[in-house]
């Protein structure tokens, strides 16, 4: 397959993979809306954007428009859909909006492909970690177990440890893909159906799927002015603009952080591995990360330090821990993550530092999510 379509291609995930792409000799198509919350105001001049503006085929348009993706689709043997609204947060409250385009584009996609002949071999779907909601425990008398979402009620009183009926404390275990989907959030329930998607239509249409659910994604080029791309964006602006950080839960809340480049090399190993076909894998790196040590990183390579407080406040929909047992992507994708947290969390620090503070529309953000009930 030389022929790829990455939708969502300018992205920051999609940028890198479109340009290592192009070396390993595929002839690239991008589909991008550069959306301002992404690119900014003046997208044409994002650094995503301009470092692949001439290096590959670009189509400005959205994935929820027939007529650009009728064109886009044509003659390609691969498609990459990375095209999505995420933000587990704002996705609470612009429900219709994550909808149309999660859940809409990736159904406009298979009818177009359904109903015109087509060259396409391959679909890979970036899935998401958030389809599991909270991840896999172990009871000491029940066994693996899949915790509930955790109540408003608990929280509220400092309690955000995750509960399961009928058995004692819970111990925090690798997440397969095996594990019970129970997405937490409207983003984590487009994520779902998305995959769902692409694993069941695809080959009825003679179509190889592949889905690759990743973990919380990081690394160079990530925005820092989107409040909705992860608390490593969020909390490094913060600490380059000299503004506290605000820790919500007790700290202890933990994800599975995948460098950028590892997440662009998972894909490549989906798009080209013959064994990928029919099958959903987990990318991250396996290891948990807590917000405090996150923070405490974040402060060292920055060496900027900055008051920093538990609060205790909490947002309804958030998890408390997932972490990615990576098992079937070694076996069958040969996928083995280069970075580990301290060796990503400096290379990342480093373009944080070259690349200066930016306007943050994070304040915003909690300020909504307080006005709709959802952070407390």
């Amino acid at each position: 397959m030389t022929r790829i379509l990455i939708t969502g291609g300018a992205g920051f995930i999609g940028s890198r993979l479109a340009l290592k792409l192009k070396a390993r000799g595929h002839e690239v198509t991008v589909l991008d809306t550069l959306a301002e919350q992404v690119h900014g105001s003046a997208p044409e001049q994002s650094g995503l954007y301009r470092s692949i503006e001439g290096q590959v085929r670009f189509i400005r348009g959205s994935v929820t428009d027939r007529a650009i993706m009728t064109v886009a689709l044509a003659d390609q043997e691969a498609v990459v859909h990375l095209a999505a609204e995420t933000g587990t947060g704002q996705s609470m409250y612009q429900v219709e909006h994550y909808t149309a385009v999660n859940i809409g584009g990736t159904s406009l996609l298979f009818d177009i492909l359904a109903n015109a002949p087509h060259s396409v071999k391959r679909i890979v779907v970036a899935s998401s970690r958030s389809v599991y909601g909270e991840g896999r425990y172990r009871s000491p008398e029940l066994g693996y177990v899949y915790p509930a979402h955790r109540s408003d009620a608990d929280m509220s009183s400092g309690d955000f440890e995750v509960k399961y009926p009928g058995s004692s404390a819970l111990t925090l275990m690798a997440t397969d893909e095996e594990s019970k989907l129970h997405p937490s959030s409207l983003y984590g329930i487009t994520k779902q159906v998305q995959e769902q998607m692409v694993m069941t239509l695809s080959p009825t249409l003679g179509i190889e799927p592949v889905a690759l659910r990743y973990q919380n994604v990081f690394g160079p080029g990530q925005s820092l002015s989107n409040p909705y791309t992860g608390i490593l964006s969020i909390f490094s602006n913060l600490i380059m603009q000299g503004k506290p950080i605000n820790i919500f839960e007790d700290g202890l809340e933990s994800r599975d952080f995948v460098f950028v480049d590892d997440v662009v090399d998972a894909t490549i190993l989906g798009i080209e591995t013959p064994q990928a076909a029919g099958n959903v894998f987990n990318v991250g790196t396996g290891v948990p990360i807590s917000v405090n040590e996150v923070v405490a990183a974040l402060q060292r390579h920055l060496a900027l330090p900055v008051e920093s407080s538990i609060s205790g406040n909490y947002r309804l929909g958030d998890i408390r821990h997932n972490y990615a047992d990576l098992t079937r992507a070694r076996a069958l994708l040969g996928f083995t993550p280069a970075y580990d947290f301290e060796k990503g969390i400096a290379e990342f620090c480093s373009w944080v530092l070259a690349s200066g503070p930016q306007e943050s529309g994070y304040e915003k953000s909690i300020a909504e999510m307080k006005t709709k009930g959802l952070m407390k």
